[in-house]
């Protein structure tokens, strides 16, 4: 037997979801409590951690805690506990051979997605992002190299996202996409036929890019561009021009929902280049997204012309392109985005004419839109003069919200109509129950 294997933390102790988690906060009370339950001594971690007896009973009985980088470093190294999950890069130890996905074993892929899971569970933290953005950046350093091998259970998997959240927690969807990203990067890096290589690069694309929109629904802007940028390249190398187009456009999304809609309009404008005169899917999503930017810069007439070449767009779009997925667009999808164009344009019968559509036509649990549509109606409420009526139908929509989708993109939206009140108003009780539901 090895010396070490009595000084190594308990493999199943890395599945447990409560010490996933406390490893992610660097929270080693519950760790090393637990290692001594499982038969591991005080001692055993000193040594094998280069600590002092004395301070890993402290720790163990929650009278200390670790601060320092380089205790966290020795105690995942101590105790094999790898890097990722406690906001490290990889260790050395953890270096084995790639292999190939089909030698992976389904405990493999769920020891990932546990760890995922377990570190999302308090949110996007630093230690959260860390898997993500590491993901993302292996993803970026194997598409610099080109390279058979069966894509199909890879093709089935983005099939299933991309029909959205279907009542799923964000950070559950997210936890999923990050992990099938990670199980693709192995493929990037070996030589392949061109034809794979495209459909490799295509597949990369579209994971990365619905990657990027969860980010973007759970308010993180700065991680969400990144992989928006990631999806973009591959998509280029892929050649598939519609899949570029339709990342630009999505891409779009971000400035224009968090206080950017010049911004928003380049790569809406930039979308619809790339995606050319075709009847695509990505060109109307382009042209509706660039009116709401138009109309929320002001940018009226800009706005309506992009309005009309967003309906022409979705009235001759084929079957294939109106599914109702990530990467169609099916008629849900067009009013909710002509609800919000409209709405900023302070064209509010139409608009309300297309929220009621949107709603109908909208799941029951699709929490997030219904609730972006219902602050749409509430900001019409307003610009008709009816400020207070407005409050109040936005508190019931963000009160009627699942805590998970209380992000900062349904705030800002719902920020956008407070902030547009006249003072008099704010200190009227509908105002100011408005307000609270708007803290942080």
């Amino acid at each position: 037997m090895d010396a070490r294997t009595d000084r190594v933390l308990p493999r199943r102790l890395l599945n447990d979801p409560q010490i996933v988690h406390a490893l992610t906060q660097r929270n080693f009370t519950p760790v090393f409590a637990a290692a001594k339950a499982a038969g591991l001594s005080y001692n055993a971690i000193a040594a094998a951690c280069g600590m002092k007896t004395e301070r890993v009973s402290l720790i163990a009985r929650g009278s200390a805690t670790v601060t320092s980088i380089d205790t966290v470093e020795r105690i995942a190294d101590g105790l094999h506990i790898p890097g990722g999950m406690v906001g490290l890069a990889e260790r050395c130890w953890e270096k084995q051979p790639a292999r190939h996905p089909s030698s992976r074993t389904g405990d493999d892929l769920m020891k990932r997605r546990q760890l995922l899971r377990g570190a999302l569970a308090a949110g996007l933290t630093t230690a959260s992002l860390t898997h993500i953005t590491e993901a993302r950046q292996s993803g970026d350093r194997a598409l610099t190299v080109t390279g058979t091998t069966d894509l199909a259970h890879i093709e089935s998997a983005a099939e299933q996202h991309s029909y959205g959240y279907r009542g799923r927690p964000p950070t559950d969807v997210l936890a999923d996409l990050v992990a099938d990203f990670s199980e693709m990067t192995p493929l990037l890096r070996r030589p392949q036929h061109a034809a794979a290589r495209a459909r490799l690069s295509h597949l990369t694309s579209m994971i990365a890019g619905m990657t990027a929109i969860v980010l973007h629904d759970l308010g993180n802007r700065r991680e969400a561009h990144a992989w928006f940028r990631t999806a973009a390249r591959a998509a280029e190398e892929s050649g598939d021009r519609a899949l570029h187009a339709w990342v630009l456009a999505r891409e779009a999304m971000v400035p224009l929902n968090f206080g950017a809609p010049r911004t928003a309009a380049g790569l809406a404008e930039q979308a619809r280049h790339v995606a050319g005169k075709g009847t695509t899917a990505a060109a109307t999503l382009a042209s509706a997204v660039a009116a709401r930017a138009y109309a929320i810069s002001g940018q009226r007439d800009k706005a309506l012309a992009a309005l009309t070449e967003a309906d022409r767009l979705a009235e001759h779009l084929p079957a294939g392109e109106r599914t109702d997925s990530w990467f169609g667009h099916c008629e849900q999808k067009h009013r909710v985005h002509l609800s919000h164009a409209l709405t900023a344009l302070g064209e509010t019968t139409r608009a309300r004419q297309n929220q009621a559509q949107a709603l109908a036509l909208s799941a029951p649990t699709s929490a997030l839109t219904r609730t972006l549509i219902r602050l749409d109606a509430a900001m019409c409420d307003h610009r008709d003069g009816n400020s207070i009526d407005g409050c109040h139908a936005a508190t019931l929509a963000l009160i009627d919200l699942p805590a998970r989708f209380r992000t900062d993109l349904t705030r800002k939206r719902a920020l956008d109509l407070y902030r547009e009140m006249p003072a008099h108003l704010r200190t009227l009780p509908e105002a100011q129950e408005f307000r609270t539901m708007l803290t942080p």
